[in-house]
């Protein structure tokens, strides 16, 4: 199904219904962190990347990263809305047999540029990604989204420390910096401030926004571009199951389950949806 002819915010309503629908349908999963990143992921298919079906196998064309793997939902309605494969996938959600697995497999779903999961090294691979390309010559550019929690494993520094190294211009990490990481606050299970100064101090260009503002995110966007010589970092603040009024900062939907009966309903009707079809 395509986005074409409809706002952001229209597309982005889709999204999240198409996060619920496959969230329903495999019975578990991680809804909570694929709904804050909803915003930021639209405007990077829709507005930033040169990157669709008909590019899929072109060397030169953006790349992608979900670092945070476990948010695969958001990054599956993102690939079905552009076309790369369609909506009945949804029905098979972490089924066996089925293209859209748990976590990323890029062997299994068209699109998807990395097998991600293990937090950290998606990372990792993008830095990879951004370092060949501007050794081969090439224009493209690497987008990698990450979570809060993620940036307590130790390769994320490592990594900064590696693209500041190698003024990796070419690559724009996002931060879903929704503040609950699994069954808890960041604050509480390692503090991650003054998040914007770490950054800073390891050379990246560090910009912070409301990463549900279609304004602020095409703005920070378009000022990472401007940037040389340094790899550039959104702090994108987000809400936690955004969209969905029972778990917006609930961390009970990190993950592990599905709304089941008037929730259900309820879910469905915020995104604009009867039933899961």
């Amino acid at each position: 199904m395509s986005g074409e002819g409809r706002s952001l915010p229209e597309k982005a309503l889709e999204l999240r219904g198409h996060i619920i629908t496959m969230n329903c349908h495999a019975g578990s999963g991680h809804p909570g962190g694929s709904l804050s990143a909803v915003e930021v992921v639209t405007y990077l298919f829709n507005e930033e990347m040169n990157f669709s079906p008909g590019n899929l196998d072109d060397p030169a064309r953006d790349r992608f990263v979900l670092s945070k793997g476990h948010a695969c939902p958001v990054l599956y309605a993102a690939l079905a809305q552009k076309g790369f494969f369609g909506t009945e996938e949804f029905k098979m959600l972490r089924h066996v047999g089925g293209m859209l697995q748990g976590h990323p497999d890029r062997l299994k779903t068209p699109g998807v540029e990395f097998n991600s999961g293990s937090l950290g090294q998606g990372f990792s691979f993008a830095l990879g990604c951004a370092l060949g390309g501007k050794r081969a010559g090439r224009g493209f550019r690497v987008y990698v989204l990450l979570g809060d929690g993620e940036l307590n494993e130790g390769q994320v520094w490592e990594g900064m420390m590696f693209g500041a190294h190698y003024r990796l211009d070419n690559l724009v990490a996002v931060v879903d910096y929704n503040k609950y990481q699994s069954d808890d606050l960041c604050s509480n299970v390692t503090a991650l401030e003054p998040l914007a100064e770490k950054f800073t101090a390891f050379g990246w260009h560090t910009m912070e926004i409301d990463g549900h503002s279609f304004q602020e995110i095409g703005d920070a966007f378009k000022e990472a571009r401007t940037v040389k010589g340094r790899p550039s970092v959104i702090i994108a603040h987000t809400v936690k199951g955004k969209g969905i009024s029972f778990m917006e900062n609930n961390p009970v939907w990190h993950g592990s389950l599905a709304p089941q009966g008037e929730e259900r309903v309820r879910a469905l009707r915020e995104c604009g949806l009867e039933d899961i079809g």
